[in-house]
């Protein structure tokens, strides 16, 4: 399972509308770390599908949600729960030091 796109027009519904957290990859193409951390995301998606959805929102294609949630530098990723962001991880990082950041929502 890979992380799936979310634009614009779909980020309510699936993002602050999920009935469980969602975490949000914000990426570009052209960034080298952010292509390094999406297989780690999508194992963690793979292994966590039943606790939590990871989907990805490309800041290039989808500027005001990049602008609306202050990603000034990527990768960067926001977990949602209830619609609110409830954690932010700045930067790529190893599979076991994205899975502590996430652990309140993998436990």
């Amino acid at each position: 399972m890979t992380a799936r796109a979310v634009t614009e027009q779909t980020f309510e519904a699936e993002v602050l509308k999920s009935e469980k957290p969602v975490l949000v990859d914000f990426w570009a193409e052209w960034c080298g770390p952010c292509r390094m951390v999406s297989p780690i995301l999508d194992e963690i998606a793979t292994e966590n599908s039943d606790k939590i959805d990871i989907v990805k929102v490309n800041v290039d294609e989808n500027p005001n949600l990049a602008m609306q949630y202050q990603i000034t530098s990527i990768p960067a990723m926001k977990v949602f729960s209830g619609g609110e962001v409830a954690t932010t991880v700045i930067g790529a990082k190893p599979k076991p030091a994205l899975e502590a950041d996430l652990a309140a929502y993998l436990a």
